[in-house]
């Protein structure tokens, strides 16, 4: 059980890891973004999200009562796509600062968290394997 354990916590701090590049690699292209907001013609990019734990059990929402919410089904009007935004300049350019500033902030705060909960992790191996305290 002990082995499980260590391999679902292995499986954690690889995904935790996997998650900060991707924070890293996403602060870079919307950097240029932000830099390039004058540049005639140019496109904003955006960075896809690694596929973190396919084929691997996730953990979900439990309906314990009839009156919550199912999730799970997208019903009751909610959109799980975000609205785009299509703002262009008359010189071609599409980047829009108040959105990339936003998703710069956000994804600072999601890399802190990731870094934070790999740190904790880390702390909480080394406290199992007796080298740590």
């Amino acid at each position: 059980m002990a082995n499980n354990a260590l391999g679902t916590g292995g499986n954690l701090m690889l995904a935790l890891k996997t998650r900060m590049h991707w924070h890293q690699s996403r602060q870079k292209v919307l950097a240029e973004n932000v830099a390039n907001a004058d540049s005639p013609g140019f496109r904003p990019m955006e960075v896809k999200a690694p596929a973190i734990g396919t084929g691997q059990a996730s953990v979900g929402l439990a309906l314990t009562s009839a009156g919550h919410m199912d999730l799970s089904t997208r019903a009751g009007g909610f959109d799980d796509k975000r609205a785009q935004r299509f703002e262009t300049t008359p010189s071609g350019n599409a980047v829009n600062l108040e959105d990339e500033m936003s998703k710069v902030a956000q994804n600072q705060s999601d890399y802190q968290l990731a870094a934070s909960l790999y740190s904790k992790g880390l702390g909480l191996m080394k406290i199992a394997i007796g080298k740590g305290r």
